[in-house]
């Protein structure tokens, strides 16, 4: 995850690559594309409308090729839901590294922000902020892991539990890519990833049908916990085009993944507002 740094307002920060802009430019917009639907929430009976960040780092980063300061994603998607006149009741904030977790409260705390520290690992901060929100509310989680292993699977299962939540994630092509044979052979990660891919992955074809066949599982298996992927992945791709990481939404709602298309230009249309 790299050193951290100081930031422009003193707090500890991190470097990031300029494709960080581009996933939270996404994030941003499915927020406020959907502020009327979460708007629904906020003034009906549940008064529950709740943000959570389960990888959230210092809530600050400096761009390695420009310098340029840019939010971090907890700290981006906070700021949206207030412009657009629905901000999120509570907003929940995770990260296995203390120091960066406590940044990113920081800087929420300075804007007003109801921000809630988990503490602990991604699977538990993903389990205690089940426990604690209110099950009839609408709820949206960011996950965003540095590498395909921490996206266990148990985390999905956890917020899975959870009616009426949006899950926008970050699904790790480079580490597809890049580690597949290691992936292969010590099977650790995608243990963690797609529990059962052994019996599901026939690892005598191509590289590239292997890494087809782990999605397909995994999104197999989240078909099983009762959620629905949306069929369009959004590739972030680097400065010189090499394939990083997929964003793709998990959510029940059709209405939901019709927002995803509009926030990614992949439909259009007028829902309401």
């Amino acid at each position: 995850m790299g050193s951290l740094i100081e930031g422009d307002d003193e707090l500890p920060a991190e470097e990031v690559h300029d494709w960080a802009k581009d996933k939270h430019d996404r994030l941003r917009r499915y927020l406020d594309i959907s502020r009327a639907a979460r708007n629904k929430f906020l003034t009906g009976r549940a008064k529950s409308a709740t943000f959570v960040d389960l990888f959230c780092g210092t809530g600050r980063a400096r761009i390695k090729e420009t310098g340029e300061w840019i939010d971090g994603s907890a700290v981006a998607a906070w700021k949206i839901s207030q412009e657009g006149g629905a901000p999120f009741s509570e907003v929940y904030v995770a990260d296995i590294e203390g120091e960066r977790r406590s940044a990113t409260v920081a800087r929420l705390r300075k804007l007003g922000a109801p921000v809630i520290e988990l503490e602990g690992a991604a699977i538990d901060a993903a389990a205690t902020y089940v426990n604690n929100v209110n099950p009839y509310g609408l709820h949206f989680a960011f996950i965003d892991p540095y590498r395909l292993g921490a996206l266990d699977f148990k985390i999905m299962q956890s917020l899975s539990s959870l009616e009426r939540i949006d899950q926008l994630i970050h699904l790790s092509v480079m580490d597809l890519q890049r580690n597949l044979g290691n992936n292969l052979k010590n099977g650790k990660a995608f243990d963690c990833f797609a529990p059962g891919w052994r019996d599901k992955v026939e690892q005598n074809h191509s590289q590239f049908e292997i890494r087809r066949q782990v999605v397909e599982y995994w999104k197999e298996l989240i078909s099983g916990i009762g959620k629905r992927t949306s069929p369009h992945m959004e590739l972030i791709t680097g400065s010189r085009g090499q394939r990083l990481y997929w964003l793709l939404l998990v959510a029940n709602h059709q209405l939901a993944h019709k927002f995803w298309n509009v926030a990614v230009d992949k439909g259009q249309g007028n829902f309401g507002f």
